[in-house]
């Protein structure tokens, strides 16, 4: 789909980029030419993928272990990144989530989802933000966020009020900053599984083939279908693009609203069973 050397000469940061959707869109940017730094709190886990990366690739792919709800972490982490000259794109793709009945929840619980998706989302890009604008460099921001963003779900009310957050943060710098050479723009996928997701997410096997199925063809996405558009986005040839959010659901959203709104079929024991094994 796309040419060899389409990303070559841009530096990516993916956050989160150590496993599931980050490490599938790092692995594209990489083919693609670009030089790539990921980030997460797991440092077993990034080194692991930086190591099978530039062993694959033949260059170095660095990586940071950061918790980015701490922003004098994120500071950290950025200004050392840009040691070596600014970054050209950030994916916000770092998250927390799970399923729960939205009465069960702690303040804690909603904290640790929301101080992931929406503070981190957040720290990370005015962090690299400002250093953009303060040197009038051109950036690109590419976050992940979801259907629900903007219809809402039961069951997973922290992840939507944080990926809603995540949107209005996207569309209003895009306006903000547009002018002044950084562009920012979203995608809104649909199920795209990954081991660690779909663990919290969806609980029993009946469950996980609704949530892959349910929309109208009928299946799960690709990882790769997501990178190529996350690389589209990305890519200079998309640059009049700026505070857009692309839905790659396969039309779940538009047959029924609310992404796991189908969980209402699971018993009360059920729950309760799932909260103990937690």
């Amino acid at each position: 789909m796309f040419k060899p050397d389409l990303l070559a000469g841009k530096r990516i940061l993916i956050t989160g980029g150590g496993s599931g959707l980050g490490k599938s869109i790092g692995h594209r940017y990489l083919e693609l030419g670009a030089s790539l730094a990921i980030c997460g709190r797991r440092e077993h886990v990034l080194r692991e993928t930086a190591e099978a990366f530039a062993q694959q690739f033949g260059r170095p792919v660095t990586f940071h272990v950061c918790d980015i709800r701490d922003p004098d972490a994120v500071e950290a982490m950025v200004g050392e990144i840009w040691q070596d000259g600014p970054v050209d794109v950030l994916v916000n793709n770092a998250a927390g989530n799970f399923i729960a009945r939205t009465e069960t929840l702690s303040h804690r619980a909603v904290d640790a989802v929301v101080g992931i998706v929406l503070h981190g989302t957040a720290y990370v890009t005015l962090a690299c933000g400002k250093r953009w604008l303060a040197q009038s460099y051109p950036g690109c921001v590419l976050s992940i966020v979801t259907t629900y963003a903007w219809t809402g779900s039961a069951y997973v009310v922290p992840s939507a009020m944080a990926k809603a957050g995540v949107l209005a943060m996207t569309r209003s710098l895009a306006v903000e900053w547009g002018g002044r050479g950084v562009r920012l723009n979203a995608i809104a996928p649909g199920p795209f599984p990954t081991p660690g997701a779909w663990e919290r997410l969806v609980p029993r096997p009946d469950l996980a083939k609704t949530f892959e199925t349910r929309n109208p063809l009928g299946r799960a996405g690709e990882h790769r279908e997501l990178a190529d558009l996350a690389t589209f986005m990305v890519a200079d040839g998309s640059g009049y693009m700026n505070g857009e959010v692309v839905t790659l659901d396969g039309g779940e959203w538009l047959r029924g609203a609310g992404q796991f709104n189908f969980l209402e079929v699971m018993k009360a024991s059920e729950w309760d069973a799932l909260s103990h094994r937690k």
